[in-house]
């Protein structure tokens, strides 16, 4: 990837998409191409065409989708399968008709089974039944490697995969209901401390292990991967298992996460642990051992990342609250 190379970022102003940008810019790269959902309706393949057809573009990193929590995807099964694929098909085929060689599509770890062998390796892909409350999301994401895989096989193209583990840090989604558990909590905690509450309440038992992963750490691993020799990547992956794991490798309980929280936000009241409450999948951890085979490995740890993702929240708490 050559410093003025044009790179089109999909989904710039999204919390991984804006981090990758902001990536490519420390790095030198002056050529970023982005367009805003009004300019640009992704689920519209003539416009994606016609896109593609005006604009020089030599990297795509493809990291627009439509995403939401549990409720969301419970609600709005149809539109999660139906826009994502129309994205992804929509932009890796107007990327190969337009000539573009590189390509990289960004995944979820929900691909996985719902029951897959911990840590979750790549080649657990499509062994096991998904996750019931986000199938048409993670069919979605698998028809996208898939989709990556057989442009490759059959046309030669560079087009590659990364699934992330959970995500968070500057630009998440802090919102009361639709929040995932780091910005649910960081939020949660800081109203507390605000009100001088004196106990949280905490749904489940605080057991279940979670893997989390800094926003920066991912677009630092997508261009990472973006950058591998064509030759290396191949090495490490296979034509129809092509994806690559990012995560830490390393997981904490929910419990010590909401430890951690509490410490940083200055709450010094009483957790309380609502084990009427559901506690999920008891463990979801990556393997991130073909990743680390490539070079790279998470560079920020728990805790600063969490302070980073406080202080960008309270820098925008309007914003993030919406």
């Amino acid at each position: 990837m050559a410093p003025d190379a044009p790179v089109y970022v999909a989904g710039h102003r999204g919390m991984v998409g804006s981090a990758i940008v902001r990536r490519l810019q420390a790095l030198g790269h002056d050529n970023i191409l982005t367009a805003t959902h009004a300019e640009l309706d992704l689920t519209d393949p003539a416009r994606v065409r016609q896109f593609f057809g005006d604009h020089r573009i030599a990297h795509v990193v493809l990291a627009a989708a439509k995403v939401g929590g549990i409720h969301a995807n419970n609600s709005y099964p149809a539109e999660f399968i139906h826009e994502n694929l129309m994205m992804e098909c929509n932009v890796v085929h107007a990327a190969h008709v337009a000539g573009v060689q590189h390509l990289l599509f960004l995944g979820s770890s929900c691909i996985y089974p719902r029951l897959a062998p911990q840590p979750m390796r790549e080649d657990a892909l499509l062994t096991g039944t998904l996750e019931s409350t986000n199938e048409p999301y993670a069919i979605a994401k698998i028809a996208g490697i898939k989709l990556c895989e057989s442009y490759n096989r059959q046309h030669g193209r560079d087009y590659r995969s990364v699934m992330p583990t959970n995500l968070y840090g500057p630009g998440d989604n802090f919102h009361s209901e639709n929040s995932h558990v780091i910005p649910a909590l960081l939020r949660r905690f800081h109203e507390a401390v605000q009100a001088q509450a004196p106990e949280v309440v905490i749904w489940g038992s605080g057991t279940p292990m979670r893997e989390f992963l800094h926003v920066d750490d991912m677009a630092a691993a997508c261009v990472h991967v973006m950058q591998l020799p064509d030759s290396v990547y191949r090495a490490h992956t296979q034509p129809m298992l092509s994806h690559i794991n990012v995560g830490t490798g390393v997981d904490c309980s929910i419990r010590a996460l909401a430890e951690t929280i509490a410490r940083v936000t200055s709450y010094t009241g009483t957790l309380v642990w609502d084990r009427s409450k559901p506690d999920g999948t008891p463990r979801k951890l990556m393997d991130v051992s073909r990743l680390a085979a490539l070079g790279w490995r998470a560079q920020i740890g728990l805790e600063d990342g969490l302070r980073d993702a406080y202080a960008w929240f309270l820098a925008h708490q309007g914003e993030a609250r919406r």
